[in-house]
């Protein structure tokens, strides 16, 4: 076979296995959940502010 036919074969087959190809998965952009307060930052930075108060019926 001439290079050509090889060239459009391999070209087809690169063609075959990309459309079967996913796309990738999107990365998640949440923020972790924040740690709880410990003992020597209450102490380095005191007490965290309390909490709003909430919604009330």
């Amino acid at each position: 076979m001439s290079p050509v036919i090889h060239l459009a074969l391999a070209g087809l087959l690169t063609l075959c296995v990309a459309a079967c190809s996913t796309a990738p998965a999107a990365p998640d952009l949440t923020p972790p959940p924040r740690r709880p307060v410990d003992a020597k930052t209450q102490l380095e930075y005191g007490n965290p502010p309390p909490p709003p108060p909430g919604q009330r019926y």
